[in-house]
């Protein structure tokens, strides 16, 4: 025997993994006890490489001091929680997505007098603005309001401003006529100085504002939710109480919006019908 040091060689590495397990669940569990976010049920290696992303821009040694500096100064945490939440976001992204919800849905749509849309996870708000403008040439937007939600402030600090950056405007352009889009650009946004700014008849009727889709309310008499690419974050447990809460948020046979990789639980299937499979657009059962 030599003090323990063949124990070492065998095991050290699996020691550094444990110790770093332990440092990772602490700093989630931190910024749960001092600000009220909870990502301990998200997927967890996605939400490890997430904050080892975040110790990279720190240019912090180690994550205890991401840690402390985290609890002690909030504007570092405000830049922490942008890298901890998923941010991807483009105007008319899964062009066929909106072709599909302006063929299938927007028909129904014109039979309500008024019109509730829930944008969950909105990021910097361009698949809002998408949204938007989709509603505004099927002639059902001056009955709509828009409440789009993040948990990001900085993220919606971007989202309310409506300004995006056209630096491949042909890209934006053909997704745009790929969507179905009826007229252009120019009718919905001023395109200059490498900019896009959308006009404020598209923002009078979006509500931008945070939300915690883990522990914050259920928003009521919603005619659409829509919550794209937001469930694949979320570990199962927490993925089933987030679609509870977004069927909770619905009106009578509203409609329900994920993303092209996510499905319906196979709990929650049964209490809804499918409008574009492929798509992943669903209508709920219940009374109109």
């Amino acid at each position: 025997m030599l003090d323990g040091h063949e124990e070492t060689e065998t095991e050290g590495p699996r020691g550094v993994d444990e110790i770093e397990a332990i440092e990772h669940r602490l700093f989630l569990e931190a910024i749960r006890e001092r600000y009220g976010y909870d990502f301990r049920d998200y997927a967890q290696p996605s939400m490890r490489r997430r904050v080892q992303v975040a110790l990279a821009k720190s240019s912090l040694p180690d994550l205890g001091a991401l840690q402390h500096r985290v609890l002690v100064d909030a504007e570092a945490f405000t830049r922490v929680l942008g890298d901890l939440t998923v941010q991807v976001s483009e105007l008319y992204r899964d062009p066929d997505f909106y072709q599909a919800f302006r063929e299938q849905v927007t028909p129904m749509l014109r039979t309500y007098p008024l019109l509730n849309i829930w944008h969950a996870g909105c990021a910097t708000g361009e698949e809002v603005y998408s949204m938007a403008t989709l509603l505004r040439e099927e002639g059902v937007y001056d009955r709509c309001q828009i409440y789009a939600t993040d948990l990001s402030t900085a993220a919606l600090d971007r989202a309310k401003q409506g300004v995006y950056p056209t630096k491949d405007f042909p890209s934006i352009v053909e997704r745009y006529r790929r969507a179905g889009g009826r007229t252009t650009l120019d009718d919905h946004a001023t395109v200059a100085y490498d900019q896009i700014a959308f006009h404020e008849s598209v923002r009078s009727r979006i509500l931008f504002f945070q939300h915690d889709l883990v522990s914050d309310y259920v928003f009521a008499e919603m005619n659409v939710v829509v919550c794209r690419n937001v469930l694949i974050y979320l570990g199962r447990d927490l993925r089933g109480r987030v679609m509870h809460k977004l069927e909770q948020s619905l009106h009578g046979s509203g409609f329900l919006v994920l993303g092209s990789s996510e499905r319906l639980p196979p709990l929650e299937r049964a209490a809804y019908l499918e409008v574009a499979a492929n798509e992943r657009i669903y209508r709920r059962k219940g009374t109109p």
